[in-house]
This record gives structure tokens, C-alpha cells and sequence, in this order.
């Protein structure tokens, strides 16, 4: 099977390689984020300024290409608000709950994500796309397992949580589903949906002011541009070109992302049970990019 993937032409790897890019970058996300709210920027407004900031990047394009938006804008609406809620949902997930609970809960999103490819993109699920998720996902419980995991209550965190993971799932499909379009159209979307649903949390919840300093404010237009465009715009075309199901495997690598990044540069330490759901976590990414040859041919990369 490996071989298989090798020998593909190195374009026809591309999509798979944009996915892993993604998800390594948002495994590392967290870090940064951490440090601008031990400097005084809360979740939610780090999140508001970054999208606004990325936004300023696709504004020109995207107003050259309003006449594509009005003819799919129902579509580009709709992930709007799907992308706007799992990015607001998710932070609120992680500011009410534990955060162990909350990643495994959102990172259900596979399954949303290859359930809805069904009805929606007509992409069948097919036998080796299901021993790589099963594959994955266990890989993720022995990684995020802790004792009494399932005992506690259902909380306001566990809702968030979960329909974040959904939101997410329905992104990724909808992104399929616009297919070809410019990439500053879905960014721009997705972008504007972010920044509408964080200024409405931020106007619902009680988070205090931002304290905007020297340290902070570089490093919000440093995450908007280059970071953020450039894990969004892999994410999505990658996603534009795989299906579904090989997609939301990929992103799986996330967890690995960010477990790793958390023991190098805190005082977190792997241990061997995560090593082993690590190791399942790739087993299962690599399975689903050698699974990529009905995507797309590779005349067909663009976004």
C-alpha cells in the first residue's frame, strides 16, 4: 500500500500533502495562542483580530469575484456560518470544559464529515476508508483516554464541543462541494463567518478587554498573515481535492501535532499509550493518502 502511494505522480500528492500541513499547523496553534492570553488577549478576541487580519488579505480578490459569490451564495453562506461555528464553539469548548474531554468530543468530526459526504457529494464509503477512520479514531481515544472519561455529566462544554466537531465535518464537505472556485472565495467565507460569530460571543460572554501591547499586536498580525491564510488555504485544497473521508483522516494528525508540541515546549510529558495512539493516528493518514488515486487526477489541483 505504501509503495501504491509513492508511486502516484508527485502532484497527485499534493492535496495530501496540503492536509498534513494543515493539521500540523493547527496542532501548533495553541501555543501562540497561550501566550496571548498570558499577555492579555482573551480567546475570543484573539481569534476576532486574527480573522480580521487574515481577511484584509482576500478582500481585493474577493470583491473582483463577487459576481461568482452572488451565484453561489447560498452555498458560501452556509459555510459561513458553519466554519464561523466551529471556530467560535471550539474556543468556548475549551474556555467551559476540560480540555482533554472537549478535544476528543470535537475530533468526532470524521465521522459527521464522511456521513455527510454520503447524501451530500454521493461519496460512498468504501472498506479501506473505514479501517483507516476506525484506525484513527482509536488512535485518538488511547491518545485523549483518562479514567472516568464517560462517567462524568453532559455539560454546556460537551455540546459545544461536539457541534463544533459537526461544524467542522460540514465545512469540509461544503468546501468539496463548492469545488474549483477561487480559493479567496471559500477563505473569505469562511473568514467572514469567524469574525461575525466571535463578535457575537464576544458580545454575549463577559470577557474583559484586550490589552493590546508591543508583544501582542505583532503577533496577531503574524498569526492572521502568513499563519492563519496559510493553514486555511492548505486546508481547503487540500479538502477541495480528497474525498471526505481521506480528508478528515489527514486532519487527525492534528492530535498528533499538538501532543507533541505541548511536551517540547511545556513541561508535558508523551507518554508510551500516546506514543501508541500516535503511531495508529499516521498509520491511518497514511493509509488515507495512499487511498487518493479516485480524487482527482492531477490536472484537476487547483483551488
Amino acid at each position: 500500500m505504501l509503495l501504491a502511494m509513492f508511486a502516484q505522480p508527485p502532484a497527485a500528492l499534493y492535496p495530501s500533502l496540503a492536509c498534513i500541513t494543515a493539521a500540523i499547523l493547527w496542532g501548533l496553534l495553541w501555543y501562540p495562542l497561550r501566550l496571548l492570553e498570558e499577555n492579555g488577549v482573551p480567546g475570543l478576541w484573539a481569534t476576532l483580530f486574527m480573522y480580521l487580519v487574515a481577511l484584509l488579505t482576500v478582500i481585493k480578490p474577493c470583491w473582483q469575484l463577487r459576481k461568482r459569490y452572488l451565484l453561489n451564495k447560498t452555498s458560501y453562506l452556509v459555510l459561513a456560518v458553519a466554519a464561523g461555528w466551529t471556530n467560535l464553539a471550539f474556543i468556548l469548548a475549551m474556555l467551559e470544559g476540560e480540555v482533554v474531554r472537549v478535544l476528543l468530543l470535537f475530533y468526532l468530526s470524521p465521522i459527521w464529515a464522511i456521513l455527510l459526504a454520503w447524501p451530500i457529494l454521493k461519496e460512498r464509503i468504501m472498506r479501506a476508508g473505514m479501517m483507516a477512520l476506525s484506525l484513527a479514531l482509536a488512535g485518538a481515544v488511547i491518545m485523549l483516554w483518562q479514567p472516568g472519561f464517560f462517567s462524568q455529566p453532559v455539560s454546556l462544554a460537551d455540546i459545544y464541543a461536539i457541534t463544533a466537531g459537526m461544524a467542522f465535518g460540514l465545512t469540509n464537505v461544503l468546501v468539496r462541494k463548492i469545488g474549483h472556485v477561487h480559493w479567496s472565495l471559500k477563505l473569505g467565507s469562511a473568514w467572514l463567518g469567524a469574525i461575525v460569530l466571535s463578535g457575537a460571543g464576544l458580545l454575549v460572554a463577559t470577557v474583559p478587554l484586550p490589552q493590546l501591547t508591543g508583544f501582542s499586536i505583532p503577533l496577531l498580525v503574524l498569526l492572521g498573515f502568513p499563519f492563519l491564510l496559510v493553514m486555511t488555504w492548505t486546508a481547503q485544497y487540500g479538502v477541495t481535492n480528497l474525498p471526505i473521508q481521506t480528508s478528515s483522516i489527514i486532519f487527525l494528525l492534528e492530535i498528533v501535532a499538538g501532543a507533541v508540541s505541548a511536551a517540547w515546549l511545556t513541561t508535558e510529558v508523551i507518554t508510551p499509550v500516546e506514543y501508541i495512539g500516535g503511531a495508529l493516528i499516521v498509520l491511518a493518514g497514511l493509509i488515507g493518502v495512499s487511498n487518493t488515486s479516485s480524487a482527482a487526477t492531477p490536472a484537476e489541483y487547483s483551488c
